[in-house]
């Protein structure tokens, strides 16, 4: 029997007595249920949690394997494949020249002094000008490949002479019937009218015997007397004799003259490759003595210097086309490879140039000579200039390729894999050429029809990791 509380009673029990009989049974009762039911929440909420972490090996590898592969393809192209080679190059004048004379002055007493520095850096150079005065003397400029080596005087010969007198004939001094490589009378006459153009007297030839023309002279007036009076004597062996010295003395002044006159001392001029040309640097003074350089000259159109790296040394070679691009102004010129030196470069600067780390050749790295197609700005000396080279060219519009299209199999053959539309795949043997830009241009071993432009190559495979 059962009681309104809900507690069982065994046969003859009765209910206890006691006030409000049955309450701390039902509320003994009550806490019991709340503990059942937090008890089964929290059992709950464990199973939740240990179904989040624990997977059975087979769900672990389903859930973190990569997605299915996707092929990634590429379009066959019909154009022009150029290999380049891109490097940095530096403009430079086509040639710097020191200025360093020595001269002492005329009468050749004291050491050289700067009297005079009619020009300043940056200033434009023209043929014939005045730089620099040292101990009273000029230094002017001429244009000419031979630097000068020694003084030139009237009757010496060579290619200097010959470049002295094409270098005043262009200053407008006629050379007149002198030979083309003779300091003759027509030489003379030009290179005084030079001196006298930039106001000076030039220095004359014979400084030791300078009274040599003179005492020639002499003797031949000598010798024209001696023979009229050997002819108004009837002296028949005199008169023979008088002419032979008549014939002596014209000769010796010929020689005389032949030798004196105007002369151009070594310290006295510099010859420049070519005009425009500019002053780079001052570094002379009025009043100090010269022992060195006391002005530096580039002159000639400029170029562009570079270096190549080992691996793009095989690459290029003279009459290669280039590109140059200057980043500070957008501008294009075409230019040619110059040359290319045939062994690295040492690490030292450039010959006439400062040695600054900007000037240090990498290691390892090959000389690269530049000329552009048409004159670079003068001022652009020295700024840095992006140099592209084309290094190789397909003769014409070929099959082109991504370079990762292409594999080769157990027998060496080259090939692609063509995606059909339809999906299937389909191997075309090719051979391989010209590379360039990541590209290869290829000849189908079985003709161009089969492989077409439009037609879409392999290239590789996408999964979670990207391309591969």
């Amino acid at each position: 029997m059962n009681d309104n509380t809900g507690t069982e009673l065994l046969p003859g029990e009765e209910l206890p007595v006691g006030p409000e009989p049955g309450r701390a049974g039902l509320a003994r009762r009550r806490r019991w249920l709340a503990g059942t039911a937090a008890a089964s929440v929290l059992l709950t909420c464990v199973s939740v949690a240990a179904a989040q972490l624990i997977r059975s090996p087979a769900q672990a590898a389903a859930e973190t394997a990569p997605p299915e592969a996707d092929v990634l393809t590429a379009p066959v192209e019909h154009r022009v494949l150029k290999d380049t080679v891109v490097l940095r190059g530096t403009v430079r004048a086509g040639q710097t020249v020191d200025v360093a004379p020595q001269s002492a002055g005329a009468d050749g007493a004291g050491a050289p002094v700067v009297t005079r520095v009619p020009v300043e850096a940056g200033r434009r150079v023209k043929a014939g000008q005045v730089v620099l005065e040292v101990s009273g003397r000029p230094v002017f400029v001429l244009p000419g490949g031979i630097p000068v080596y020694r003084d030139l005087k009237p009757g010496a010969e060579g290619r200097d002479v010959a470049q002295l007198q094409s270098a005043l004939r262009g200053l407008g001094h006629d050379t007149g019937a002198d030979a083309k490589d003779v300091f003759g009378a027509g030489t003379k006459s030009a290179l005084a009218d030079h001196y006298a153009s930039i106001g000076y007297e030039p220095r004359q030839a014979g400084t030791g015997d300078a009274d040599r023309p003179d005492a020639a002279q002499d003797a031949v007036r000598a010798a024209e007397r001696a023979l009229q009076d050997a002819t108004s004597g009837q002296g028949g062996v005199l008169r023979e004799r008088a002419e032979q010295d008549l014939a002596d003395a014209r000769a010796e002044l010929a020689e005389a003259e032949a030798a004196s006159g105007p002369m151009l001392p070594m310290d006295e001029v510099v010859f420049v490759h070519g005009f425009p040309a500019f002053v780079d640097s001052v570094t002379g003074s009025v009043g100090s003595r010269v022992s060195g350089s006391v002005l530096r000259l580039s002159a000639g159109e400029p170029i562009v210097h570079g270096y190549l790296r080992k691996h793009q040394r095989k690459l290029v070679n003279a009459g290669q086309k280039v590109q140059i691009l200057s980043e500070l102004t957008g501008e294009r010129t075409g230019a040619a490879v110059v040359s290319v030196a045939d062994a690295p470069a040492s690490q030292k600067a450039p010959e006439g140039e400062a040695a600054t780390g900007s000037d240090m050749p990498p290691a390892g790295s090959y000389r690269l000579v530049v000329k552009p197609d048409k004159a670079l700005a003068a001022a652009s000396a020295g700024q840095s200039l992006r140099l592209t080279i084309e290094s190789a060219s397909t003769e014409g519009r070929a099959l082109v390729v991504p370079i990762t299209a292409v594999s080769a199999g157990a027998d060496s053959r080259t090939s692609v894999t063509v995606l059909e539309a339809d999906g299937t795949r389909r191997r075309v043997e090719v051979r391989a050429g010209t590379q360039g830009d990541g590209h290869v241009a290829v000849v189908p071993v079985g003709g161009q029809g089969a492989l077409r432009p439009g037609e879409h190559v392999i290239v590789g495979l996408r999964g979670t990791g990207g391309p591969r």
